[in-house]
Order: C-alpha cells, then sequence, then structure tokens
C-alpha cells in the first residue's frame, strides 16, 4: 500500500458473508489484472475485524478448501479507511450493499462504483458507476463482469469461488427458495463450461450448507454476530441478525433474555431483530423473527412496521415468546430474505 499514492478498496457488506467477501476478492483481483498501469494499489477488504472471521464458518471452509490463507486477507480493522479518505487516498467499490451505514457516512464521498442485488434505495450521480440488478447472489454479477472482459483473466481458483457463492446464496439453484434468477444459472453454467472439472453442484452446496449452518459450541452473543447488520438514525442503533438455528430452539436457549441485554449493551444498541431461517429437503426455507428491545415505543414501531409491510408483505403470524420484551413471528412469505426486510425497517427508523 505504501507503495502507491492512491489506495482503491473493494469492500463488501458489514455482514460480510460469503458472498460479501468473494465479491469483493473477485472483483479486486479482476480489476488489478484488467486496470491499465494503476496508479491505486487495489485491495479487497472484509467488512468485519479479523477475530469475528472464525464466525464465518462457510467462508472459512471455501476458502480453506481452495487454498487461500486468513494470512492473505485484510480486514477492516487492519485497514484506516477513515484516515486514508481524509487524506485524498481513497476511492472506494462497494459489492454486495449500496448503503453505508451511519458510522461510515463520512466515507460516502469515495465510492466510485456500485455492484448491488438488493433493490435501490438511494440514488447516486455521475462520476459513481452503479449496477444493481436483482439477482439471487452479488457474485452473479461480478461473474458477468469478469466473462465480459479480457479473456483469460478468470483463474480456476476464482471460478470456483464464484461458483461455489453463486449456489450457496441461490439455495443450489432451486426455484422452491424463491432466490435464483436465469441470470445467476447461466454463470454457473459457464463457469462449469469453462472449468469442467469444478465439483459437482451438489456436493459443493451440501459441503457449504453444512458449515453455514453449523452452530455447534457458539455462544448466544456469537450467534448473534455471526451475520449482523445494523442501521441507525439520529435516536436509535438497532442490530439485525442472521440466526441459522429454529426460532424456537433460539428463544428456549438459557439465560437469553440476559444475553440479548447484554449483547445491546455493549453495542449501544436500542434493539434487535433475530431473523431465523432453515431448509427442507426440497430446498424451501421457513423463516421465523423475534424482535427484542427493553425500550416498548422502539419494539412496537419495528412490530408494526414488520406487520403491515407490503413491498413486501411479510405475513407475520405471531408466535408464543418465553421473555418480556421480546415479540416472535412466523414469517408467511418465506421468500422475503432479510434484504427485503431491511428496507422495511430502515423506513420505520
Amino acid at each position: 500500500i505504501r507503495q502507491h499514492r492512491e489506495i482503491h478498496v473493494v469492500m463488501g457488506n458489514e455482514a460480510c458473508d460469503l458472498d460479501s467477501t468473494v465479491s469483493a476478492l473477485a472483483l479486486a483481483y479482476f480489476l488489478a489484472q484488467t486496470s491499465p498501469a494503476p496508479r491505486a494499489a487495489l485491495v479487497p477488504v472484509l467488512n468485519i475485524p479479523r477475530a469475528d472471521f472464525a464466525l464465518r464458518t462457510e467462508t472459512t471452509f471455501l476458502l480453506w478448501d481452495r487454498g487461500i490463507p486468513p494470512a492473505s486477507l485484510v480486514f477492516r480493522d487492519e485497514i484506516d479507511l477513515g484516515g486514508l479518505h481524509h487524506a485524498g487516498l481513497l476511492s472506494l467499490t462497494l459489492v454486495d450493499h449500496h448503503v453505508l451505514p451511519g458510522a461510515d457516512a463520512a466515507l460516502e464521498e469515495a465510492v466510485v462504483e456500485v455492484l448491488d442485488h438488493r433493490p435501490l434505495e438511494r440514488d447516486r450521480g455521475p462520476p459513481c458507476q452503479v449496477t444493481v440488478e436483482p439477482v439471487g447472489s452479488c457474485a452473479t454479477l461480478v461473474t458477468e463482469r469478469i466473462l465480459q472482459g479480457p479473456p483469460g483473466v478468470l483463474d480456476r481458483t476464482t471460478a470456483a469461488l464464484l461458483h461455489a457463492t453463486i449456489l450457496l446464496d441461490c439455495i443450489n439453484l432451486s426455484p422452491a427458495a424463491g432466490k435464483v434468477t436465469p441470470r445467476d444459472v447461466a454463470c454457473v453454467s459457464l463457469l462449469e463450461e469453462r472449468f469442467p472439472e469444478l465439483p459437482a453442484r451438489d456436493a459443493v452446496f451440501g459441503a457449504l450448507q453444512a458449515a453455514k449452518f453449523d452452530v455447534t459450541g457458539l455462544t448466544t452473543e456469537q450467534m448473534l454476530r455471526k451475520d449482523l447488520k445494523v442501521l441507525s438514525n439520529d435516536e436509535a442503533v438497532v442490530g439485525i441478525s442472521g440466526v441459522f438455528e429454529d426460532l424456537e430452539t433460539f428463544l428456549l436457549r438459557p439465560g437469553l433474555l440476559q444475553d440479548l441485554e447484554a449483547f445491546c449493551q455493549a453495542r449501544g444498541y436500542a434493539g434487535l431483530v433475530a431473523m431465523t431461517v432453515s431448509f427442507n429437503q426440497h430446498h424451501e426455507p421457513t423463516r421465523k423473527l423475534a424482535v427484542y428491545s427493553p425500550q416498548e415505543p422502539l419494539r412496537s414501531t419495528l412490530c408494526r412496521a414488520l406487520e403491515e409491510a407490503t413491498t413486501p408483505s411479510l405475513l407475520l403470524r405471531p408466535l408464543p415468546s418465553p421473555w418480556p420484551g421480546v415479540v416472535a413471528y412466523a414469517q408467511g412469505n418465506a421468500v422475503a430474505a432479510r434484504k427485503k426486510v431491511l428496507p422495511i425497517l430502515r423506513a420505520a427508523l
């Protein structure tokens, strides 16, 4: 980094799931290979502290399987983006998100490109290049970008990372899960044509899904941290955690209320939304969610927004909750994943 006058960072969202990680690594690699005599060092940054990486079990599994050591990765706590931006050295490309959290608002003016598959929540004018397309995986958009570039840039390792990520994100390309699009299917097929030695889809998906849902031995705090995003306004900060355990099992954890209180107090959160997901053998999802806040007005605001949402309607059905301050629901609209729910919660705040 010190050898360059500028730093071009490619960074995923703060949940730092497999899609964000691989999209950042693959796009940064492609840009480094194709940019004419770049003045800037291209640095993919994983948007979590290094200490949290072990909780991203599907990501650690895939990178280990593909021979990419953690020592070769750069994490958010290892690079001073604010300092680089203040010095006028930072360009920022966002993958798998396009709205920076409030704590990163100062970095907005450094954003030069966005590649995302979420519904567009804010406009960016030129010179920022924006690609927001409703596909199942951001890795699909990165794959399309690479395949449209010069021949020979895509190597076996990058192809394997993209192939596996699209399969996991799109639930093995199962229409029943409601995530896959024809473009995702086309990219997986193109990668398999280009690299016929890629492992079978079922084997890839099965191994990654098992790694993702392995919460054996994790504390409640670690489970909530494993796939965490944050929303805020001037008055409140709210965490939204993806939880890979059935909600009834999660709610029966001993001391859960104290764990939720401690988790929120340690991070300055006024509340927390836990969104659980599980899949049956036909790859059909079951989704449930719980809303926690010791502040009744905030809890009511969040619950009302979720119950009354129309774009999309979540079709919520109340479930019994053993804890005061925790409201639980079954989600009838099982294809509405967290990326569809985040705009509802953001608007409520």
